[in-house]
């Protein structure tokens, strides 16, 4: 009959809790697998099935009972770790939201909205159109499977202890969100100079025949171009994005002090 002392129990729950707390808030923050599509349940089995498959590469976790003070110490570390971690990836969705939003707002797209499904806000379709090929990509480019391989290895390098974030990662976390705001504009910036020029290219028309009806004319030719110049502007959304992507994940790697 195999006996366990308090001790070894203690030392096992520690082992699995820990790894479990990171792990998760991780999957509750990352895009995708952290939206309301995808139901509670499934993604704490995902975090627990990861946490079972990556304990035999994990370092020695601290002789802390969880139930202390000290325990609970370490457990809130890891969330903000894994929280940290993810959120990243989170402002690269972000980023195209934003793109999509000034876009839409410029070729007169604004008041055409829907509930964006990652958040549960109203969001312009061309920006749901964005965020659903940055999805797309992401699963693409494996940025799901990165993120895993980042957090298991963030075990290495930034051990579970209480002393978990420093203040530089958050102040790089923070730095991050100013990128967000750029990429954005990188993203969107070709649409946008495209649709100024058409837009004064119709005020010097209206300018030089005031009799024309800008509201009847100008509308349905701003938008009819907005849709033209979106096309032309697709092949350039790819390397745009994986360079916001690449931006994310070595924020995340920062945070985890690889």
């Amino acid at each position: 009959m195999l006996e366990f002392s308090a001790a070894q129990a203690t030392a096992f729950v520690g082992s699995l809790l820990w790894p479990f707390m990171r792990i998760g808030a991780m999957l509750m923050a990352i895009p995708i697998i952290g939206t309301r599509l995808v139901s509670v349940r499934v993604r704490v089995a995902t975090a627990i099935l990861i946490t079972f498959l990556v304990m035999p590469l994990l370092p020695p976790m601290p002789e802390v009972d969880p139930l202390t003070l000290a325990g609970l110490t370490v457990t809130v570390q890891q969330v903000l770790i894994g929280l940290a971690m993810g959120f990243t990836l989170q402002m690269v969705m972000a980023a195209l939201t934003i793109a999509g939003e000034a876009i839409a707002m410029s070729m007169g797209l604004g008041f055409a909205s829907m509930v964006d499904p990652q958040n549960g806000v109203n969001v312009p379709v061309l920006s749901q159109f964005f965020l659903i090929m940055g999805t797309l990509l992401f699963l693409a480019l494996g940025g799901h499977l990165m993120i895993i391989q980042l957090v298991v290895s963030s075990f290495q390098t930034l051990p579970v202890g209480e002393s978990g974030l420093q203040r530089e990662s958050f102040m790089t976390l923070l730095s991050f969100a100013s990128q967000m705001f750029i990429g954005a504009v990188w993203v969107a910036l070709p649409a946008l100079i495209s649709i100024l020029v058409i837009t004064l290219a119709m005020g010097v028309m209206t300018r030089a025949a005031p009799q024309l009806n800008i509201f009847s004319v100008g509308f349905p030719v701003t938008m009819l171009m907005g849709f033209i110049i979106l096309m032309l502007i697709m092949p350039t959304v790819l390397p745009r994005f994986n360079q916001l992507l690449l931006q994310g994940m070595q924020v995340s790697q920062t945070i985890g002090g690889l």
